[in-house]
């Protein structure tokens, strides 16, 4: 009886042993299946790129968190698993960005990373998170050369300067404009606008009659824009930022300068612009848009969701911001069908065509090459998208009324 009682709680201890380690190696994938999403990004807070940064990326970064976490969280293959976003300021500063990026992807080995804002940034970032494996959808980013480094991990949301100069230099033509004066800020975002316009120009029959560069943080543009009324062409066209739009449109204001078509760039598609120049004084200005909330069902829930987190005072542009929430839209898709194996979302967000708020995204290499080159203009308060016409959401409006 003893030696059976002996063997019986023998085979108990090892049933209970085999038990435990069962459950051992069972808990690190449960554990797995409820730890959250650990989301990493660098963004301007503080410095010259807050203003874009703060309008075009993080409010959408924290609206997706706040969308995916109230439904329960990101779907996982099926799992539910909360956003925990790890996040800070990278001080506008591009070495700042780079250490970032480095830690978050090195050390702090987060699930999935954002990009930071505008093209320098992600031209210093974009080999790092191709190194590490991460997929990197840019919303802010506007660079051939980018394009051409073919980083297989790297994804341009923004069309890119060809055809949105193809568009604008297509538009202009239409609409019988024979002159143009272009001033574009010193740097890879504004050398290569100005480069891919000088292409589009050929055989238009539209003259360049001044082409000026300005250094970043220019706070006097009124001596060229002198210069160019002088020359009276038919279309202003600025390869600017936000600071460098309306002090551009300031001053060509005082100086009563008001080309029938006048042209700016990054910001133009911002609510700052409309408020800081009046609805009445927006009227006509043309810029880099692409949707807005005539666009689809989907760009008219997102806009409402933005404005009810946000504020009225705070609503997306209408340009990067949509294309900062497709590229959510079209990570968020790639997490349900594939998980959070990067070479196997890599590989989702490049092979297939993706639905957003936005329309079509499809990726040629690093480029959106499904999104059209696109011209909005400023009209009765809203940013309309006027060309081409297949996605335009108003008629153009071909000459600009008065300064007001």
């Amino acid at each position: 009886m003893a030696n059976e009682r002996t063997s019986s709680t023998r085979r108990t201890l090892i049933k209970g042993a085999a038990a435990a380690v069962g459950a051992m190696s069972v808990a690190p994938g449960l554990i797995a299946q409820s730890a959250p999403v650990r989301v990493g990004y660098a963004i301007a807070r503080t410095g010259p790129w807050t203003g874009g940064a703060q309008v075009s990326q993080e409010p959408n970064y924290l609206l997706w968190a706040d969308e995916q976490n109230a439904a329960g969280g990101l779907d996982v293959k099926g799992a539910r698993r909360k956003i925990e976003l790890v996040s800070s300021d990278d001080r506008s500063d591009v070495e700042t960005c780079v250490r970032t990026y480095e830690k978050l992807m090195g050390s702090d080995k987060v699930d999935l990373v954002l990009p930071p804002w505008g093209s320098n940034a992600n031209f210093a970032v974009a080999p790092i998170a191709n190194r590490h494996g991460y997929p990197f959808l840019a919303p802010t980013a506007l660079s051939r050369r980018l394009a051409e480094m073919k980083l297989p991990y790297f994804f341009l949301l923004l069309q890119q300067p060809k055809p949105m100069c193809d568009a604008l230099v297509d538009m202009l033509k239409a609409h019988g404009a024979k002159s143009a004066a272009v001033i574009y800020v010193d740097d890879l975002f504004g050398l290569e606008n100005y480069a891919a316009l000088k292409v589009a120009v050929q055989g238009s029959g539209i003259n360049l009659v001044q082409e000026t560069s300005y250094p970043g943080g220019v706070k006097d543009l009124s001596p060229v824009l002198r210069s160019i009324k002088d020359r009276n062409p038919d279309a202003f066209i600025g390869f600017t930022y936000p600071p460098d739009t309306i002090l551009a449109s300031r001053q060509a204001k005082e100086i009563g300068f008001n080309p029938k078509f006048f042209y700016a760039s990054v910001g133009t598609a911002f609510q700052l612009y409309r408020n800081v120049m009046t609805p009445a004084g927006a009227e006509g200005v043309l810029g880099m848009g692409s949707w807005n909330q005539k666009t689809s069902a989907g760009a008219k829930t997102y806009f409402d969701a933005h404005v009810k987190k946000f504020g009225a005072a705070k609503e997306p542009d209408r340009w990067a911001s949509g294309h900062c929430y497709a590229g959510l839209q079209i990570l968020t898709s790639a997490a349900k069908q594939v998980g959070l194996d990067r070479k196997a979302i890599r590989d989702y967000v490049a092979n297939n065509t993706h639905k957003t708020i936005v329309g079509d995204i499809k990726f040629t290499g690093s480029e959106n090459t499904a999104t059209p080159g696109t011209v909005s203009q400023w009209q009765n308060g809203e940013f309309e998208v006027v060309w081409p016409q297949k996605v335009a959401t108003a008629k153009l409006n071909p000459s600009k009324p008065a300064w007001k």
